[in-house]
């Protein structure tokens, strides 16, 4: 039982049925053979907090989440050293790869509101990492490029993450690295 904010206790899901564990096993040992099977449960991090398993997809979600911060946990070391984020990041690497973007295209690449991405943009603006320039034709469109430093940063930031999927991506098979795209870009077209 768990307590709503109101302070009524409601009832928890259970976990889906798993037809491929016998019932014989009895509910703990039913976890621990999931858990078993699964790698994100044998992760340092998800054994010392006791995670169970209480969906079928529970660990590919785990794995997601662990593999993200295995991708940037370099570069956003990296980033802090400067007083940056995986936010102002971000940016410049759309940036970097749209020279000229309109801050409407940015804001469309990003999925953020302007409130969300004013404070970042204007740290790097003010910190010499991007320039806005209004559009000849349109004079109320700016657009957006890196500056030498900008480019700098961005190059070397994401050279880490470059890095972490190169070492991935090497000791997995052709077939298994095209599998791992196809998952990744299905989850990207739901964005």
């Amino acid at each position: 039982m768990a307590a709503r904010p109101g302070g009524d206790a409601v009832a928890l899901p259970r976990p889906p049925h798993r037809s491929m564990v016998s019932h014989a096993f009895g509910a703990r040992r039913q976890d621990a053979f999931m858990a078993k099977a699964n790698p994100a449960f044998q992760l340092p991090a998800v054994e010392k907090a006791g995670i169970r398993e209480l969906h079928p997809l529970d660990g590919a979600l785990l794995l997601m989440h662990f593999a993200f911060r295995g991708l940037v946990s370099q570069a956003d070391r990296h980033l802090e050293k400067h007083g940056l984020s995986r936010v102002h990041h971000r940016i410049l690497y759309v940036i970097a790869r749209a020279d000229g973007i309109s801050v409407g295209g940015l804001l469309e690449v990003l999925g953020v509101s302007k409130q969300a991405l004013h404070r970042p943009m204007k740290y790097l603006q003010d910190n010499g990492y991007v320039v806005a320039e209004r559009d000849a034709v349109e004079h109320r469109v700016k657009l957006l490029r890196l500056t030498t430093k900008g480019v700098r940063m961005e190059r070397s930031a994401s050279d880490h993450e470059r890095a972490a999927m190169e070492g991935a991506l090497s000791g997995m098979s052709s077939s298994g690295q095209k599998a791992w795209r196809d998952v990744m870009a299905a989850l990207a077209k739901q964005a």
